[in-house]
């Protein structure tokens, strides 16, 4: 297990690109950008794409492999932000809305109605996402990346081995 959480960005459609950078680069985390086609990124040293190809949900098959306890995922695609939650990451929406196991049941019923909902015509899509959007989400992944590096502490605390080292 690594020390430090591994930030891993669903790069499609994520307005959050530069943000993430920012927040991953003060930290000292790695950031790995995964899509399914290549796409220019901001550049920083422990920056990195991953372009995927195949099947529709390739980028989020990808990303969950990936994933370990306290790892931090930033995505918009709730089914993808379930399946990270039960690998014990923290997940985070690019309006900086945090998902958990309090809240992504409720998520996952209200995307299902609003898809049928869209499929009836009724509806749009999400509001324009603004400056405060931006503002929001930078303070919600500061808050999440000191979580996890607490959470990540706790776990390599716990895999230490608890009896002394044998005298020689």
């Amino acid at each position: 297990m690594q020390t430090d959480p591994h930030l891993y960005v669903d790069a499609d459609a994520c307005p959050v690109k530069p943000e993430a950078v920012k927040v991953a680069e003060r930290h000292g985390l790695p950031v790995t950008f995964v899509a399914n086609a290549w796409m220019s990124l901001p550049r920083a040293p422990r920056v990195r794409m991953q372009v995927v190809t195949g099947a529709f949900d390739a980028a989020d098959d990808w990303i969950v492999a990936q994933l370990e306890a306290a790892d931090i995922v930033i995505t918009a695609d709730i089914p993808l932000a379930s399946r990270a939650l039960q690998k014990g990451a923290r997940v985070l929406g690019p309006s900086g809305k945090p998902f958990n196991a309090d809240n992504i049941g409720n998520a996952l019923a209200t995307r299902e109605l609003m898809a049928d909902l869209r499929a009836y015509g009724v509806g749009g899509g999400p509001p324009p996402f603004g400056p405060r959007d931006r503002s929001r989400f930078l303070d919600a992944l500061e808050l999440v990346v000191r979580e996890a590096r607490r959470q990540r502490s706790s776990l390599l605390a716990g895999a230490a081995p608890q009896h002394p080292p044998m005298a020689t």
